[in-house]
């Protein structure tokens, strides 16, 4: 008979997750670094979720906060900078059974990678994309990055940046993903349930973290900090109606410092990951009696 089914792991018998079984390398982000409470968060999550270790893929590109699956103990692995939505898009498409979560910088994310975003997300392939924002090339010691605002000193904007910074918000909400959320690491719970409810979302799921740059660029964020000064405004979903694209917009154009909170979310497009098994079904079912292997060969004859 021609199949066309996906590989099935072997059964692996699932211990409960803890912060403790979850620890990998020790952090090496400097110290007051944002990441940290991201790292936090995510863990809080699969301490929540409880997916099975073997059921985790956590990806990465290329920079400071790439270096997330190195600390957290489950299948991973990083790839070239800014590609890492691409590979991640084909573990996912061929293994349904994982779990994949990628993360990622702002240059990682809307620089070099930022077409590998677009069309990821247009393909709502089942990933959680969590970009890590903090308006600096951080890893190669202060650099302008898509986010970092007008004026903005750095090694190269040494008399400060003249180009308007990228709105992610509106970016990502082009893309077509379905699932669009904005966090700040100094509110750690309300970013850890952003991060847990993109995990639960059947496509493409991408929240937004503004996280400091202790090193390079410690004020970013000050406007969001209530230690000075700063303020956070949450969306209230009673009254924003998250599937409303226009509406989402409208929010993702507010002034600095914008809204926090899920800006998009629509459930009833079928991720890429159903539509293949779906096509697959229907193959399998015009040739019920024939083997793969003929099947392949007619193929190469066709082409001679």
């Amino acid at each position: 008979m021609f199949t066309l089914t996906r590989p099935t792991p072997a059964a692996v018998p699932a211990a409960p997750l803890t912060k403790a079984t979850l620890k990998a390398d020790t952090p090496t982000w400097c110290p007051g670094c944002g990441d940290f409470a991201v790292l936090a968060a995510f863990q809080r999550v699969l301490e929540k979720l409880q997916i099975p270790q073997q059921n985790l893929v956590t990806l990465a590109g290329i920079g400071c906060s790439s270096r997330l699956p190195y600390f957290v103990n489950t299948h991973g692995g990083h790839f070239i900078h800014g590609r890492a939505l691409p590979f991640a898009a084909g573990v996912s498409l061929g293994r349904d059974d994982l779990h994949v979560v990628v993360f990622g910088g702002d240059g990682d994310g809307f620089s070099i990678g930022g077409n590998h975003l677009d069309h990821t997300a247009r393909k709502n392939i089942k990933i959680t994309y969590v970009i890590m924002d903090n308006s600096v090339y951080g890893l190669t010691k202060k650099q302008t990055s898509p986010t970092s605002p007008v004026g903005f000193k750095s090694k190269s904007d040494p008399t400060g940046a003249l180009d308007p910074a990228l709105n992610p918000m509106r970016r990502l909400l082009g893309t077509g993903a379905t699932f669009v959320a904005r966090a700040y690491v100094g509110q750690l719970q309300h970013m850890t349930d952003m991060i847990e409810r993109a995990m639960k979302h059947d496509g493409f799921s991408v929240v937004e973290v503004h996280t400091h740059c202790s090193n390079f660029y410690e004020d970013a964020f000050d406007c969001f900090n209530a230690r000075k000064g700063g303020h956070v405004d949450l969306i209230d979903e009673t009254k924003h109606d998250v599937t409303d694209i226009n509406a989402a917009f409208k929010l993702a154009s507010l002034e600095t410092p914008g809204v926090f909170g899920v800006f998009y979310e629509v459930k009833d497009q079928p991720s890429k990951n159903a539509r293949e098994a779906e096509l697959m079904a229907r193959v399998q079912a015009k040739f019920p009696t024939t083997d793969g292997r003929t099947l392949l060969q007619a193929a190469f004859d066709r082409m001679k």
